[in-house]
């Protein structure tokens, strides 16, 4: 949704309106549409962070476990037209009643993550973490930026890719297909991070030293031919323009069939 420019309010004053937020509980009759904050909330005044945390909560549960947060609306509201969508329509479908929000295919980890960035507008640093952790938390970070991909928080991914690429260095690990393949199921075309695991995945191939080919990443490749493409494409830009020899100009011998090690003695083919 797009937002409006930030007018500052006249001299003298101070409103929560000026900051393009529009604060409701939830208790009542909805007035108007929310809009998204243009500031962090960290930089939020102490009465404007004051009005975000009164009102109703709501129940969220998250993950195969249905682990459960209880929420304040209004700043889940602040952050993303994603849950105020959610509130609009629970309202509506539920009589007004109280509403919750299910995620069970999103990870309690990266809500973690979410939760303190709703209230805090800041995530943990994996520099901060010690060596056995930050692997760990390089994964939490890639659940969080597949959650805010579904919830619409661009600012929040950009803090999660920043903290995953930057994991996975520390660590010195990458993602795997099982890493990588959900990336492509839950994520658009155009998504930032299939070109970072692909450009990982064609790196890995491209190694001489690296274990992994082409087909450690197999159900990769067949679970998505946009996979398959973004491969490719990465290898023959990280080729730096180099090329194979063609071919039609190479011995014969290797494209015939016969066993391992034979040579044919036909003249032609010598």
């Amino acid at each position: 949704m797009d937002t409006p420019p930030y007018t500052p309010p006249p001299t003298g004053h101070s409103s929560i309106d000026s900051l393009h937020i529009h604060y409701c509980d939830f208790a009542y009759e909805h007035k108007g549409p929310f809009r998204m904050a243009v500031t962090d909330i960290g930089e939020t005044t102490a009465k404007t962070f004051a009005e975000l945390l009164s009102g109703s909560t709501m129940d969220v549960y998250v993950g195969k476990t249905r682990r459960h947060w209880s929420l304040h609306r209004n700043i889940l509201c602040h952050h993303s037209t994603w849950f105020q969508k959610q509130v609009e329509h629970g309202s509506m479908k539920e009589g007004g009643k109280d509403v919750s929000v299910e995620l069970f295919d999103d990870d309690p980890r990266a809500f973690e993550l979410l939760v303190k960035w709703l209230y805090q507008g800041k995530i943990d640093n994996v520099s901060d973490m010690p060596m056995d952790k930050k692997w760990d938390f390089a994964d939490a970070c890639q659940q969080l930026y597949i959650l805010c991909d579904k919830i619409n928080l661009p600012q929040l991914k950009n803090l999660a890719i920043d903290q995953f690429r930057k994991g996975c260095n520390e660590a010195g690990l990458v993602p795997g297909p099982e890493e990588i393949k959900p990336v492509y199921d839950k994520t658009p075309p155009s998504s930032p991070f299939r070109k970072l695991v692909s450009k990982i995945a064609a790196r890995q191939i491209m190694d001489p030293e690296s274990e992994s080919d082409a087909s450690t990443y197999r159900q990769c490749f067949e679970g998505s031919s946009d996979f398959a493409i973004d491969v490719v494409n990465a290898i023959k830009a990280g080729a730096g323009g180099s090329l194979f020899q063609d071919p039609t100009e190479e011995d014969g011998c290797c494209y015939h069939e016969h066993s391992l090690g034979q040579r044919c003695d036909t003249p032609s083919h010598r």
